[in-house]
């Protein structure tokens, strides 16, 4: 598996779907997909690879299939986006939480989704992304908006 396309990511009924070059064929590119769900692991398709086992020669083709594997799998809708506050840097997937005024973040690496986030709550959001710019070098860096690369 080549790495994980983090910046062409979408969220979807509370899941984030991230395409990746599953192989090649003929010179072609060939797209499979992995999933985050919003529900960590109460959720029935975290970290799940292709639960479809359908491929596409396209990105957005890979996220149509599994947008509709998705509605057609759930058993609820989810009105949520645990994924508003995500960004990218180096190929990293950074996304940022809040639970009860209380900030955290996970941190992905490029090659697989496991998250090797330091355990470390914040007062707010921009306490976090401090912590997380000094953390990866960031110092001088100013960081985008949501699905923005840091």
């Amino acid at each position: 598996m080549s790495r994980l396309l983090y910046e062409k990511s979408v969220s979807h009924n509370d899941h984030l779907i991230i395409p990746f070059v599953f192989g090649t064929a003929d010179g072609q590119s060939l797209y499979s997909y992995k999933l985050l769900s919003g529900s960590g692991h109460k959720g029935k398709f975290h970290q799940s690879e292709n639960p479809g086992k359908l491929y596409s020669s396209g990105i957005d083709s890979i996220l149509n299939i599994a947008k509709e594997f998705l509605e057609q799998n759930l058993d609820s809708r989810a009105d949520s986006d645990g994924f508003k506050r995500r960004y990218t840097y180096r190929h990293h997937l950074i996304i940022v939480s809040e639970v009860s005024g209380k900030y955290f973040y996970d941190h992905y690496p490029p090659d697989k989704l496991q998250n090797i986030a330091a355990p470390k709550l914040f007062k707010t959001e921009t306490d976090c992304l401090n912590w997380i710019k000094q953390g990866l070098g960031l110092q001088t860096t100013a960081f985008g908006g949501p699905r923005h690369s840091l």
